[in-house]
């Protein structure tokens, strides 16, 4: 799937784009109830529609009543579309809670750097650290335009000196370069601020 932001998956595939929300299907399988007194007119109405002519639904968010009017095949249909939509929320709930994506969320930049601050972890507990590194590199970053990678160690370590074109061989060749990444070259006080700024000063690289 594209690395979109959840608002913007929604502009394309929400119910009310799909003219799936509640007040969209209520419009078109039936009509609004009016009582005497129509509140947005501020005045009382002459015509009104029978109790019990049509089957009625009341909306709980605002008490409206809706008189029914479809035939069953219509309902029918949007109880399909609804389904759809159902699983295809499901898919993208998967999607947002699996691998790399569980971890680091959608990347949505067209250009990042990415600064590691390991401290002073355990060995098991820094390889955990980079085979989720890894994963974000070749599931998310292979998708986008520029990349670089940031070590906030005693002395800091650039992968390259500047945000670098993405393409299958400088994905592996940041993979390669953090796996020969020494965990016991710890990070100082104040590497991981000065690793940040290194960041930001990519003037390709947005805030």
């Amino acid at each position: 799937q594209p690395l979109v932001s959840s608002s913007k998956w929604l502009q394309l595939h929400g119910l009310k784009r799909n003219k799936l929300s509640l007040s969209q299907i209520l419009s078109q399988i039936g009509f609004q109830h009016r009582k005497d007194y129509v509140t947005t007119l501020g005045k009382l109405v002459a015509s009104r529609y029978a109790d019990g002519l049509f089957p009625q639904y009341e909306r709980a968010q605002d008490g409206s009543i809706y008189n029914l009017t479809a035939k069953k095949e219509l309902i029918l249909h949007f109880v399909d579309c609804l389904m759809e939509a159902i699983e295809l929320y499901k898919q993208r709930m998967e999607w947002l809670t699996s691998d790399s994506r569980q971890i680091f969320g959608v990347i949505q930049e067209r250009c990042i750097v990415i600064v590691l601050d390991f401290g002073t972890v355990a060995p098991t507990e820094f390889d955990i650290c980079r085979d989720a590194l890894s994963m974000i590199l070749v599931e998310q970053v292979t998708q986008i335009a520029k990349f670089n990678l940031i070590w906030a160690a005693q002395n800091i370590l650039k992968w390259q000196q500047k945000s670098t074109p993405v393409s299958e061989h400088t994905v592996k060749s940041a993979v390669m370069w953090l796996w020969k990444l020494d965990r016991m070259t710890a990070a100082s006080h104040t590497s991981s601020a000065e690793a940040l700024l290194e960041a930001m000063s990519d003037e390709a690289v947005s805030s």
